[in-house]
């Protein structure tokens, strides 16, 4: 008699949820980022950047750097949505104008060092920093980090960011700059914050409320410059634009009209510390009942898991991490185990599957 499958519990359902709207079918490259909207970006490479690991399961065939290659024929911004990312021309217009309560009337004025930078790149065209560095010798500044930067870079990220400027590339890693289209028309600040909150949830789904509404709530003071009230998240909830379900007394919000989640797929697979299955820490200790740390930032004493350590995904179960390294002889992978290594010999060949695909997906990576 073949035993009976316990049933699905509603945590069960949610993980389930979770790996679907995480990792749809591959697909190629523009089509992925259509879908994707957004894809944060980070320059530590352990062993590769985060956009790159994100994409990776995303894209059929996917290699290192691929993205930044292509970057400028793929009709794609950068800059901050809730953090600094690649994103769809949509997504970035609905961020501008950007409105600043502590700036005068809300609104960038460029200063005598901005307005020459700006003069600069309209003039020159695509402006590396170090060129318009060297042509406008305006000195140093101190940083957000409290060390210093070119004045000039500094302005060029403040402009970059309120939209007078755009990144049109990258030459060796840096990126390079280019003037900015003059916006299109821009929706109303509500109707702009709601589909902001949209595409968050979206790209979290399911994402818990606290979550959203404090995302919501961030990428509000960056755009708007406040949030009206009672908030985006309300407001969508209230015209059915957002479905919830509680779930071990926490509030889980998707968009409307989600597909029901499929059985996820028997794969391993390597997850960079910023993959939207990872992103929210209190979501993915929910889901799989361990607390997963980013720790490149913190002391190699007080580590737990390592440098950059990569969640570790087994059969719709995150089961623990495991750090890469380049050597003379290929890819060494260092893996750990919340709750012990799997005996089933299918996870070794799984796992041997996945470093052999990694140092594919490395191999040839010309970004630095």
């Amino acid at each position: 008699m073949v035993p009976r499958m316990p049933r699905p519990t509603p945590l069960d359902h949610l993980r389930r949820h979770a790996l679907a709207a995480a990792f749809p079918r591959p697909t190629t490259l523009p089509a992925a980022l259509a879908a994707i909207g957004f894809v944060q970006a980070d320059p530590i490479r352990a062993p590769a950047r985060a956009q790159d690991l994100i994409l990776r399961h995303r894209v059929r065939a996917y290699r290192a750097g691929e993205l930044e290659r292509r970057y400028p024929r793929l009709a794609l911004e950068e800059g901050y949505l809730h953090v600094y990312g690649f994103m769809t021309p949509d997504l970035h217009a609905l961020l501008h104008p950007r409105r600043d309560p502590a700036l005068p009337d809300g609104m960038l004025v460029p200063d005598s060092i901005a307005q020459s930078v700006l003069a600069h790149v309209r003039h020159h065209g695509p402006s590396h920093p170090a060129d318009i560095a060297i042509a406008l010798g305006t000195g140093r500044t101190v940083n957000a980090w409290g060390g210093q930067s070119q004045a000039t870079t500094r302005a060029l990220d403040l402009l970059q960011h309120h939209g007078l400027l755009r990144v049109a590339g990258r030459r060796r890693g840096i990126r390079v700059y280019a003037a900015a289209p003059s916006p299109a028309a821009t929706l109303a600040p509500a109707d702009r914050l709601a589909r902001l909150a949209l595409h968050l949830a979206r790209q979290l789904a399911p994402v818990a409320q606290p979550t959203l509404t404090g995302l919501v709530a961030r990428v509000a003071r960056m755009t708007i410059g406040e949030q009206p009230r009672p908030g985006a998240v309300a407001d969508l909830l209230r015209r059915g634009e957002l479905q919830a379900a509680e779930i071990d007394g926490v509030t889980y919000l998707w968009p409307a009209g989600t597909p029901p989640a499929p059985r996820p797929a028997p794969a391993l697979r390597f997850l960079a510390p910023f993959d939207p299955l990872v992103w929210c820490r209190r979501r993915f200790e929910h889901l799989w009942g361990w607390e997963y740390r980013f720790e490149a930032y913190t002391k190699p004493e007080k580590r737990l898991r390592g440098y950059y350590a990569l969640p570790l995904l087994w059969r719709g179960d995150v089961i623990g991490w495991v750090n890469l390294a380049r050597t003379a002889h290929g890819l060494d992978a260092t893996p750990g185990f919340i709750a012990g290594r799997p005996d089933d010999p299918a996870f070794t060949r799984a796992f041997d599957a996945e470093v052999a695909a990694m140092a594919a997906f490395l191999h040839g990576d010309t970004t630095a």
